[in-house]
């Protein structure tokens, strides 16, 4: 640890061994490196965290209603954690809602997406609990302070704490396979009027008043003194257990918890030394729940205050212990200035009825045969190398990548065929005016332009059939906009096939015709299963990864030309990048108007 965190003036922590051996953690994790530099921040963190709980659910990020968060200390004074979060994972405005305070502005950031759901104000959140205390506790800082050796109340913490981010996804709805948890309630008391300061940044002086680092006449005077260094008054600590255990009596004699109901209790604490007080309290107080059903990370995953229950949470959801029906209490103390929360849970869903994923093909571009000149082999080196990419990328897409984990939802299906219609719509409108744009004497490119377009101009029809026959109306898909990707596509193709002699739109038909030749028929099959859909419903992509296969000959044609040179194989190779690029920003933009 010493080796992340460094040795104060040289000299290893005589402290260190004794605080290791009674808060029992093993490993833990810090998002600084050896040379004490950060290595992310803590909204990266946090937006890391969130990223994975959205990859594994039904929702698209451009679809979050709420984003809450909680944590310790964020990034920046100003502006809140929140909206540093939010620009990170942002893919359209959304409420946000910013909780700072210790361990349990977690549990603050999930009651505030529960209320709102709960109220119908909004259909999800994206709840996330974030901690980087590592870089409070870098020697260098201590170092400056002139501090040859540190008060108790400062190593203390920082043997103590680690860094970690959680994120869970609330919806009004539980997922439609594999397990979900249900939040009962969330009870969250601040005894803050009844008890002084626990754990704080500030100084205290003799009479308990705490002066704020902001108080002194400078950061430099401020660092001076201590008042920039976190701290644990070590004594208050089995009063906060106390505190915690009153809470957990009081909810009892409400009736909102029955011990011998509770299947697994996961409770956050600090150390394992607190662990035997809770027990002996809750057997004292006849509201014992068994050691068995007892489930914690501390000592694997260290103590990462707000983010805590999130990742003691997500390590049990996938332990394979849970089954439905079961509950779980959550208990998060804080020591801050004595807060105490409580969340029930209840799985439910099924354990066998898991999502089903899909295995990623070998990225390959798909293959060309042209004549063996100089100019069309180094054009198809290009072309491959642009697909290369091109396929790389879109993987990383939001829907593609929902396609695959087996997480598509109707919804997101229905939203992806009313988007792609409004390109497909205009599809074989630019390749006609292209068409119509090449010279007399590119007689056989006309004619491969021309024939393109006669088989594209009902493709739109196919689409919008799959759509009504999935419930919606027909009339929705057609009076919808483009998105802002589909805007920059289509203006794109417009604005080349208004040119002189456009053969460069080759490119662009490469790409468009290698996805329906490589992709559309694979993402049908894939669609189709795991939404169990019939033929008519998923018949635009499957159409595509059969017809698409003639229309790629048509496509070697053209660039068999006697007329190909290096100068026009060039501006295909540019045009292919262009439209690579607007095409993976029109499936990143699915929604956004």
């Amino acid at each position: 640890m010493e080796s992340y965190l460094g040795c104060i003036n040289g000299e290893p922590s005589r402290v260190k061994s004794r605080i290791l051996a009674q808060n029992g953690i093993k490993s833990r994790f810090y998002a600084i490196n050896k040379e004490q530099e950060s290595t992310h921040s803590n909204a990266e963190l946090a937006a890391n965290a969130a990223q994975k709980a959205l990859d594994k659910s039904q929702v698209l990020a451009e679809n979050i209603e709420l984003i809450a968060t909680g944590t310790t200390q964020g990034d920046l004074p100003v502006p809140g954690h929140a909206s540093m979060v939010h620009s990170l994972i942002g893919e359209s405005n959304c409420e946000i809602a910013n909780f700072q305070s210790v361990c349990a502005s977690g549990v603050m950031a999930i009651k505030e997406g529960y209320a709102q759901i709960l109220s119908g104000e909004k259909q999800n959140a994206l709840c996330v609990g974030s901690e980087f205390a590592s870089r409070l506790f870098k020697s260098t800082r201590f170092e400056k302070q002139g501090l040859t050796s540190l008060p108790f109340d400062t190593e203390f913490l920082r043997w103590m704490l680690s860094d970690g981010a959680g994120a869970m996804l609330l919806e009004n709805k539980p997922n439609p396979s594999g397990l979900s948890l249900a939040i009962d309630w969330v009870d969250l008391q601040s005894f803050a009027h009844d008890n002084p300061l626990c754990m704080y940044v500030g100084e205290e002086n003799h009479s308990g008043e705490v002066k704020s680092w902001l108080d002194y006449p400078d950061y430099e005077t401020a660092s001076a003194a201590g008042a920039i260094n976190l701290k644990q008054n070590i004594r208050l600590l089995d009063k906060v257990v106390q505190t915690g255990v009153g809470h957990y009596f009081k909810l009892i004699d409400k009736g909102q918890i029955k011990t011998e109901e509770i299947d697994w209790l996961c409770c956050h604490y600090s150390s394992e030394h607190f662990k035997e007080p809770i027990v002996e309290l809750l057997k004292k107080g006849g509201a014992h729940i068994p050691e068995e059903k007892w489930f914690s990370n501390l000592t694997s995953k260290g103590n990462t205050g707000a983010a805590s229950i999130y990742i003691m949470l997500e390590e049990l959801m996938y332990s394979g212990k849970l089954k439905a029906g079961d509950t779980i209490l959550c208990m998060v103390p804080e020591s801050g200035r004595f807060i105490s929360s409580f969340m029930k849970l209840t799985v439910v869903g099924s354990n066998t009825s898991q999502p089903k994923s899909y295995a990623i093909r070998k990225v390959e571009a798909p293959e060309l045969e042209v004549n063996q000149t100089p100019t069309s082999e180094w054009l198809v080196r290009q072309l491959s190398q642009v697909w290369i990419d091109f396929e790389s990328e879109l993987l990383q897409t939001p829907i593609v990548q929902k396609i695959h984990s087996g997480n598509l939802s109707l919804e997101n299906y229905l939203l992806l065929l009313k988007d792609l219609r409004q390109q497909v719509i205009d599809g074989s409108q630019w390749i006609s005016r292209a068409a119509s744009n090449i010279d007399i004497d590119l007689f056989e490119l006309r004619s491969a332009f021309i024939r393109h377009t006669a088989t594209e101009h009902k493709d739109y029809q196919l689409l919008e059939k799959n759509y009504e026959n999935l419930g919606a109306s027909k009339e929705e898909i057609r009076s919808g906009e483009k998105n802002i990707g589909t805007v920059a596509l289509t203006s794109f193709m417009f604005q080349q096939a208004s040119k002189p002699n456009p053969i460069d739109l080759l490119g662009a038909m490469f790409i468009i015709e290698g996805i329906g030749k490589r992709l559309a028929g694979f993402w049908g099959e894939m669609i189709q299963d795991q939404l169990n859909l019939n033929d008519d419903q998923v018949s635009f992509f499957t159409y595509h990864g059969v017809a698409d296969e003639n229309h790629f000959h048509r496509l070697e044609e053209a660039i068999n030309h006697p007329a190909m040179n290096k100068p026009l194989a060039e501006r295909i190779v540019k045009t292919a990048k262009t439209t690579a690029r607007l095409y993976r920003l029109q499936l990143s933009e699915l929604g956004n108007y």
